[in-house]
């Protein structure tokens, strides 16, 4: 298993932690291009928390954006099955270097944490779940 610098670790962890309603700074991620970021945190989530059945997600679905104008390939998940349309979590990337960041109402429930060391660990190239 690929080790994390601990640098990178406690900027990420203050940073998603942070994620609740403010615009927090951006997590650097590698050198690579925010989309192709974004495609392997898009591949993790939809095989280890859809794919898979996983209760914590099975009330919300997916939904890519990774074609993207505006330079910030994201994917959302909102509550499956509801008219409301608003996102309860929000993953972006942008800029060169990537900058990776999570926000919305689920930074803020206690499946925060997990979804945190999922999203940096798909970012990173993992793609166990």
């Amino acid at each position: 298993m690929r080790r994390l610098p601990l640098s990178l670790l406690l900027i990420a962890s203050a940073t998603l932690s942070a994620c609740q309603s403010d615009a927090p700074p951006a997590v650097p991620v590698r050198s690579q291009s925010p989309l192709d970021i974004m495609e392997r945190v898009a591949v993790g989530a939809n095989r280890c928390w859809f794919k898979s059945g996983d209760p914590a997600f099975r009330s919300y679905s997916l939904a890519p954006e990774l074609t993207s104008f505006s330079g910030r390939p994201r994917i959302l998940l909102v509550r499956k099955g509801s008219s409301d349309i608003r996102p309860l979590l929000v993953v972006q990337a942008e800029g060169r270097p990537a900058k990776l960041d999570a926000f919305g109402p689920m930074m803020s429930e206690p499946l925060a944490p997990r979804i945190r060391k999922d999203i940096l660990r798909w970012a990173n190239g993992a793609k166990d779940c």
